[in-house]
């Protein structure tokens, strides 16, 4: 039976809906906006968030109608995601066509909580798995701060993995200092964004800087080119691939069969694309972690959830939002990561 036939039957009944707001500051140097739906039906409430990156498309939702998206009415889960193909999320068009994901995986979460809350049964007890610690890294680029953000994540976190950006100041006295703490598991190349804060130019020089320098980290997301390319000839099972991944026939178009993949549930749009990919990575021995979008509420539980089920000791950049805020706290959690029971009763 695949993942997705063990919740596609589940009865729902949503009687109303609501959205909330929530925004807060971030170490990477932006106010982070989400919204959160919540469906309800049955004496019961089922959460997800839209972490869509544009603010302005958070304003729009909150100033229209409560009721422009209907979602009432009685179901089986498989149903309400078939309905919801009609269904126009936006008030006003997304500034980027990504957010559509980003909103349709927000309700369809809310309504996988709420469709196992009314059964009775968490996720993990319908999938027939336990929600395992999960093993977690903590995710930063740099900055200003340099050398000295990592030593102040490691006073406070002595036994954190570190997923980092490198950018185009990095230098191989930086990278011989991040080789020497033993810490650095992932390297985020974003090499596949455009027209966002974060992209970063291919510079065969600063791949080969960082995947030489780093040779037990994974590297995430290189813009291959015909001069960044040798420098994975023979390294090609240390890549992941996270942007482009928004279900099984994304995998299927990657330049080769990937070791690794970064799941963002929220980048799926749909809980039948992300169950139907992580079948796909199953059956093909392909290694997952998961990633998170600065999520500030139930999002981040259910991606921590996800891990626990189905990749609990991958390099998962799902930490607790606490290491998101511009300030470290003393009493941050450590890996690995009691989970939360996301999804369904709690």
């Amino acid at each position: 039976m695949s993942l997705y036939d063990a919740v596609a039957d589940l009865t729902l009944t949503v009687a109303g809906h609501d959205r909330t707001r929530r925004e807060r500051d971030t170490s990477s140097g932006f106010t982070r906006a989400t919204t959160t739906f919540a469906l309800s039906g049955g004496g019961a409430t089922g959460r997800g968030e839209d972490v869509a990156y544009d603010t302005p498309d958070h304003e729009a939702l909150a100033e229209a109608d409560p009721a422009f998206a209907a979602f009432e009415g009685e179901w089986t889960f498989d149903e309400f995601s078939r309905a919801l193909d009609d269904v126009e999320l936006f008030p006003e068009p997304p500034r980027r066509e990504t957010a559509r994901h980003y909103r349709r995986w927000a309700v369809e979460s809310a309504a996988l909580d709420l469709a196992c809350k009314q059964a009775g049964r968490t996720l993990g007890d319908l999938l027939g798995r336990d929600y395992d610690p999960v093993r977690f890294v903590v995710s930063t680029r740099l900055g200003d701060a340099g050398f000295d953000r990592v030593a102040d994540l490691l006073e406070t976190s002595p036994d954190a993995e570190l997923k980092l950006d490198p950018t185009d100041d990095w230098d191989a006295a930086l990278v011989d200092r991040l080789a020497d703490t033993g810490a650095v598991r992932v390297l985020d190349l974003k090499g596949l964004y455009e027209g966002t804060q974060v992209d970063l130019t291919p510079d065969p020089e600063l791949y080969r800087l960082v995947v030489e320098g780093l040779p037990d980290a994974v590297v995430e997301d290189p813009r291959l080119t015909d001069a960044t390319r040798p420098v994975f000839d023979g390294r090609e099972d240390r890549v992941a691939w996270d942007y482009p991944i928004t279900g099984v026939g994304s995998v299927r178009d990657l330049p080769w069969e990937p070791d690794w993949l970064n799941v963002k549930p929220s980048r799926f749009g749909t809980v039948r694309s992300l169950f139907d990919t992580l079948d796909h990575a199953a059956a093909h021995d392909i290694t997952l972690y998961g990633g998170g979008q600065f999520e500030l509420g139930v999002g981040r539980d259910q991606i921590q959830a996800l891990a626990a089920l189905c990749y609990p000791s991958g390099p998962n950049d799902v930490a607790p939002g606490g290491y998101n805020d511009p300030e470290l706290s003393p009493d941050l959690a450590t890996s690995p990561l009691d989970p939360p029971v996301g999804f369904g009763p709690r």
